[in-house]
């Protein structure tokens, strides 16, 4: 098992984990201190992740741009912050690879149950934005008739991991 692909803390706490807007005030790098790396994983586009991560609160990459990256897991994959590399999300888990890399077909980004979300992370603000705690803009919330799903946009978890 790679680095990529073993569980992060944090996973299995009930969830949403609430957090204040304070954790996205501007800081030396827009919302966060540091621009992301700029070698993502999957092919993610830098320049947009930079943009989306950093200097927005709103939009996300286009719908289905996942599908235009090299992104195939082939199993469970911790996916990590483009700024700061600490491990957000885990998936799948409590579902099949197939179930997720279906919603998330479905949904237009790749999108997370509150089994997955690393809440050592990972906040929820009050307005359903998805955040890490280090100011990084991950993606929102938006719960269905199975629960919260987080829809994150993936040049936001494309980090490689801390080596």
């Amino acid at each position: 098992m790679s680095a990529a692909d073993e569980q992060p803390p944090g996973l299995g706490l009930p969830g949403p984990v609430m957090g204040d807007d304070s954790i996205m005030s501007k800081k030396a790098h827009g919302t966060s201190e540091v621009p992301v790396q700029t070698l993502l994983r999957w092919k993610c586009d830098p320049k947009l992740a930079d943009k989306i991560c950093n200097f927005n609160r709103r939009f996300a990459e286009h719908s289905g741009y996942w599908g235009t990256t090299e992104f195939a897991p082939e199993g469970a994959t911790t996916f990590y912050d483009s700024n700061s590399q600490k491990p957000l999300f885990h998936a799948p888990m409590g579902r099949t690879l197939k179930q997720f890399l279906h919603e998330s077909r479905e949904h237009g980004w790749p999108s997370f149950r509150d089994e997955e979300v690393c809440w050592e992370h990972v906040r929820v603000l009050e307005d359903g934005e998805c955040v890490s705690v280090d100011g990084t803009h991950l993606g929102h919330n938006l719960p269905d008739g199975h629960g919260n799903r987080y829809c994150i946009n993936l040049v936001s978890v494309a980090a490689e991991p801390k080596q």
